[in-house]
């Protein structure tokens, strides 16, 4: 039997977290949502450190930019720096408009990044 796919929601905001699982859950596939507050979380999940020692690799990553603790392009290019876990694909969120360097920055690392047009919280 095949395992769902697994994804790993990384948003302190509970208003786009419920967003995003209603998207995934409306989506023709069933997905197994892991979500994480903040970056230092989202690193340990990715590491599977401490309580996160039992979390499944997740097979996609969707990251919100503006995290506490450690924000994600902080996230982001700590992944994409380990070897074992630059693999995995990351959908960047972001609020705010980027400029032309750092948009272009994300899409070098092989991101998909979607800006979000209205505040949803």
């Amino acid at each position: 039997m095949n395992q769902l796919p697994q994804v790993l929601l990384v948003d302190d905001n509970p208003a786009d977290v419920g967003l995003a699982r209603e998207a995934l859950a409306g989506g023709r596939h069933q997905t197994c949502i892991s979500t994480v507050a903040d970056g230092e979380e989202a690193m340990a999940f990715l590491h599977r450190a401490g309580r996160y020692a039992n979390a499944a690799r997740p097979d996609l990553v969707i990251l919100d930019l503006n995290l506490p603790n450690k924000d994600g392009r902080a996230v982001l290019a700590a992944a994409k720096a380990d070897t074992g876990l630059r693999t995995i694909p990351v959908v960047v969120f972001q609020q705010l408009a980027l400029d032309a360097g750092h948009s272009a920055q994300l899409r070098i690392g092989g991101q998909l990044l979607c800006q979000q047009t209205g505040k949803s919280g």
